[in-house]
């Protein structure tokens, strides 16, 4: 058989990494908790049509068709096409509407799953990854205070792997409703369109921008320099509402909608100034093109790492979860955990002081004795230590090689019998410094800091 060629946008980590991933992941949902969110999990499949509301990025959905060339295949004729699901947002959406008579509201909820999307793969974006996502929606009505809560929850949970090596994040925060009574103030009816165009300034830059707002929203060049001099405004204080009320004077704009969404994104960025400084920047320029947006919208990136996009991003939904009768409005976060993982990785920020749990490898003396060894790591399990017992009773300098080669920091050498008959006492090695001391497993334990793998600091 030839060798595997690995898949584009399909990334597997080796066991150092996934210890990386998994710790980010136990720090996410133990924050999460802290916060009062339940976690749940939906399936990954959802019919296309749902899966559609996305947006522009629509066509990036995997679609299945077995179900549909199933012949005769009822739940093909009820559940339509069907299609991977694209994010955690829809999804929890369409499980608030099928559950809502079994759920207390407001509804706070976490959840931790792989996502897929069809798009190009390239530094931090996949074909495959895991997102971890929070959100409280309501029932017919939510609060704006939570739309000031979740980007903080999220920016408590980044600060917590700080102390592993990940750099400091800056959570850039708008609100569609500035940004919508601006456009329509100006006389500019497409509003999606034009989000959609300052969503890709980043991208391709002001003039080309400018350009786009011209030939796709119908905006002239004053107007469509108006929307560049709005996204050019940020800022951490209150200054930044000035800013945007002296823009919308200059213009001669008038908006009760306006002015709602800047009531909004003041009291965003004054509660972030107090509990994360430093943390929360209002920048005009976040647009999120994707159509269920409402209010404010959030994407995060890493300080010295602006180049890899966004790692966390969200906002305010108020229909998309809605059967027509009843409306539950959402406002949520989603961090792309494969995305900020692979950075991580990438460059050497962090790293695993292990690549396996296991503490302590078991030496066996000859295969006649392995029933020994097998005693003692039942020992040291049993009080929940990570053991593993060495796979040959070859000599013990390569038994301790094994050891080293898989970062094992201690082998345990069980007591021999002397030529008189009598049981030597087990000894227990710490292959790093050499040192070396009688023990029992029924009360030796290894350091607190060799336990279980750490993540640490990258070299």
């Amino acid at each position: 058989m030839a060798r595997p060629t690995p898949l584009s946008g399909f990334p597997e980590w080796l066991p150092d990494g996934r210890t990386v991933e998994q710790h980010v992941l136990d720090t996410l949902r133990r924050t999460f908790e802290l916060h009062g969110f339940a976690g749940i999990e939906t399936r990954a499949v959802e019919p296309l049509d749902q899966l559609l509301r996305k947006g522009e990025t629509s066509k990036e959905v995997y679609v299945l068709r077995r179900l549909q060339e199933e012949a005769g295949s009822d739940e093909a004729d009820r559940a339509g096409q069907l299609g991977l699901h694209f994010d955690l947002t829809v999804p929890f959406a369409r499980y608030v509407l099928e559950n809502a008579g079994h759920l207390a509201f407001p509804f706070r909820r976490y959840q931790i799953q792989k996502v897929w999307r069809g798009e190009r793969p390239q530094d931090g974006r996949f074909r495959e990854f895991v997102q971890a996502d929070i959100d409280v929606v309501g029932a017919g009505s939510l609060p704006y205070h939570y739309e000031v809560e979740l980007p903080l929850v999220m920016a408590e949970a980044l600060a917590q792997l700080r102390e592993i090596g990940v750099p400091p994040v800056r959570i850039l925060v708008n609100n569609r409703k500035v940004a919508e009574g601006f456009y329509r103030g100006l006389g500019l009816e497409d509003v999606d369109g034009v989000l959609r165009s300052i969503d890709k300034l980043d991208k391709i830059g002001a003039d080309a921008v400018a350009a786009l707002l011209v030939a796709e929203t119908g905006a002239s060049e004053d107007q469509a320099r108006a929307c560049l001099d709005l996204a050019a405004i940020s800022g951490s204080d209150g200054s930044v509402v000035t800013r945007v009320r002296d823009l919308a004077a200059a213009h001669a704009i008038s908006s009760e909608l306006l002015d709602e969404g800047l009531a909004e994104l003041g009291a965003l960025v004054s509660a972030a100034a107090e509990r994360a400084p430093g943390v929360v920047v209002a920048d005009l320029k976040i647009a999120r093109g994707l159509d269920y947006y409402t209010g404010s919208v959030y994407e995060t990136v890493l300080v010295g790492h602006e180049q890899l996009g966004s790692i966390c991003s969200g906002g305010r939904y108020d229909t998309l979860a809605s059967d027509g009768a009843n409306t539950y409005p959402g406002v949520g976060l989603s961090i792309g955990v494969t995305r900020l993982v692979s950075r991580l990785l990438g460059a050497g920020l962090v790293r695993a002081t292990r690549s396996v749990p296991s503490a302590v490898l078991v030496a066996v003396t000859s295969e006649e004795s392995r029933p020994a060894s097998d005693a003692v790591a039942h020992a040291l399990r049993s009080r929940g230590i990570p053991v593993e017992v060495a796979p040959a009773a070859a000599k013990f300098g390569k038994q301790i090689r094994h050891a080293d080669r898989r970062g094992i920091p201690f082998v345990w050498f069980p007591g021999a019998l002397d030529e008189d008959g009598v049981l030597g006492a087990d000894q227990v090695k710490d292959i790093r410094s050499g040192e070396q001391h009688d023990a029992d497993a029924a009360t030796w334990e290894p350091p607190a800091e060799d336990w279980w793998p750490r993540v640490v600091p990258g070299a």
